[in-house]
């Protein structure tokens, strides 16, 4: 079959046409004929950085598509299902005709929209909730007369974050963007306040009147780091996403503060007990979308999935600049 995947960590040129064997198929998995995918952070930095072992590597973690295949083991869908999920980091992606899936991690696609648009939710989904239910330990309809800033709010993970914080939890909801675009953006998500990350962030905090008991920090968490410990509410939640060289983690305790690592792959890389909790929650984030409830992040589309279309798409990742998810076809 063909994918596309690199064979030498390297910048996005690196990214090319092959041939692979169409993938096997395991007891509990699903084969799926991907028909959507999207770019997501941690491609990006996959392809810059990690090596492939031995042969070329296939990246790319959300994908919708048509199930082709399924395992022996297999009780949750047949052929012909349609379906979104975010994958397994320590398999082969998603930019392929077909890809390989445990169905505990999948699930059923918003029938309100077509496979490239709905490509663009699973992975920033199951990362926002799992920081709002796992990492915050928050309840549904939680939170009321607290606030929980998001930084970084017109990313993908922020886009859905505040959706999800606003139609599951009574949480005032704080993002953060630079410019009017972005800033336009995440109210558009359902923000009760904007605040400028590049702007002194705790001063702007006390001039809302708000001291949040949550922060979800999403991007360059090193550098707002005392800010963070600043503004925050004593006793309060912090949980990150990204890869910061060193935090001063001392700095926590003075408010007895809570820090969670958020990692969305950590279920399926462990395989864990409750690994079907993440199609579970896809399942809610389908039946929302379907009901209106939550909307598509999705800002930047294209129509199938080519070399050049895919290199473009990690060059926009790369910019720090993407608004929402950017998604592109089937190979």
């Amino acid at each position: 079959m063909k994918a596309i995947g690199y064979s030498a960590a390297g910048p996005a040129d690196t990214l090319d046409l092959i041939e692979i064997d169409r993938p096997a198929v395991g007891p509990r998995d699903l084969l799926v004929a991907v028909k959507g995918i999207s770019v997501n952070p941690v491609d990006v930095k996959l392809r810059a950085a990690a090596q492939p072992e031995g042969a070329a590597r296939v990246l790319g973690f959300d994908a919708a598509g048509v199930v082709a295949e399924v395992g022996a083991s297999v009780t949750g869908f047949k052929a012909g299902d349609e379906v979104f999920y975010a994958g397994d980091v320590t398999r082969a992606g998603t930019n392929a005709e077909f890809h390989a899936v445990d169905e505990r991690i999948v699930g059923r696609k918003p029938a309100s929209l077509d496979f490239t648009e709905a490509a663009g939710l699973p992975l920033t989904s199951i990362t926002a909730w799992e920081m709002l239910f796992d990492a915050f330990r928050l309840t549904e309809g939680g939170g009321a007369g607290q606030s929980l800033l998001v930084i970084g709010g017109a990313g993908g993970v922020g886009s859905i974050l505040i959706q999800l914080a606003k139609a599951l939890t009574g949480l005032t909801v704080i993002a953060t963007a630079s410019r009017p675009e972005t800033q336009d953006w995440v109210r558009k998500m359902g923000a009760d306040h904007v605040v400028d990350h590049r702007g002194d962030l705790a001063t702007q905090l006390a001039e809302l009147r708000q001291t949040p008991s949550y922060v979800a920090a999403l991007t360059a968490t090193d550098q707002h780091w005392p800010a963070i410990i600043d503004l925050i509410a004593p006793r309060g939640q912090i949980a990150l996403i990204d890869d910061p060289e060193a935090l001063d983690i001392k700095a926590a305790k003075p408010k007895a503060l809570s820090i969670h690592w958020e990692f969305m792959f950590t279920r399926s890389m462990f395989a864990t007990d409750d690994m079907d909790a993440q199609q579970n929650l896809l399942n809610r984030v389908a039946a929302m979308i379907d009901a209106g409830t939550l909307q598509s992040t999705v800002t930047e589309r294209g129509e199938a999935l080519t070399v050049e279309a895919l290199r473009a798409a990690h060059l926009r990742q790369e910019s720090g600049r993407v608004i929402g998810k950017q998604v592109l076809g089937g190979l």
